[in-house]
């Protein structure tokens, strides 16, 4: 058995060189590095690319009162696979752009894209969802929800949004999960959680209405 204590740190890898590449929507640079190999030593210079795509927040709105989530269901280029369909569903999530907050872009994406109004938030996870290949670092939180705007559809024409807003009961939603019915890597995650502490943070926050 082993146990896992980090070795290594940011230190331990050296960056000999970053090219700019593709620059669109996003953005892909080349880097050529080395870094310390498990047994100490450097490892020969290779050549990656390194997709930059910023980093994002994501909220899984949650009223505990009717015990219901808000998710949204909109067309995702990249799951354009074979015959599955491309629409999922998933949580509200937005690109942290520089100088802001996460917790203004939380508020300001679950308006934008389900018209939710959120009250308090608890942080969940943070995590690299495709840390071999991509630079983004998503940063998940559960959301009180306030009020929702189920069944609409909402979303920024500029940014081509077209979103359905849906509000279902957490139970009904946690069977999806179990039943494999959820492919949205952020979204698994947070219902993950939810299934584990959702009742013990329904409490809290549930309890502290009552004082």
């Amino acid at each position: 058995m082993t146990s896992f204590q980090p070795r290594f740190g940011a230190g331990d890898v050296d960056v000999q060189r970053q090219e700019g590449g593709f620059s669109g929507y996003f953005s892909v640079d080349t880097l050529t590095l080395r870094h310390r190999l498990q047994s100490g030593e450097w490892s020969e210079p290779m050549r990656r690319e390194l997709f930059q795509r910023g980093d994002a927040v994501a909220v899984l709105p949650w009223d505990m009162v009717a015990d219901e989530v808000v998710l949204i269901e909109q067309f995702r280029v990249g799951a354009m696979r074979d015959n599955d369909s491309p629409w999922m569903l998933e949580l509200i999530a937005g690109i942290v752009e520089t100088g802001e907050s996460d917790v203004n872009v939380v508020h300001r994406e679950a308006d934008e894209e389900a018209g939710c109004v959120l009250g308090r938030l608890e942080p969940i996870a943070t995590f690299y969802p495709s840390a071999g290949a991509c630079s983004e670092q998503i940063r998940v939180f559960v959301g009180e929800l306030v009020s929702a705007k189920p069944g609409t559809i909402q979303g920024l024409d500029s940014e081509h949004e077209d979103i359905l807003v849906h509000q279902l009961p957490r139970g009904a939603v946690l069977a999806m999960l179990d039943r494999g019915e959820i492919n949205s890597g952020h979204t698994l995650i947070a219902l993950h959680w939810l299934a584990r502490h959702g009742e013990r943070l329904r409490a809290a926050w549930l309890g502290d209405r009552d004082d």
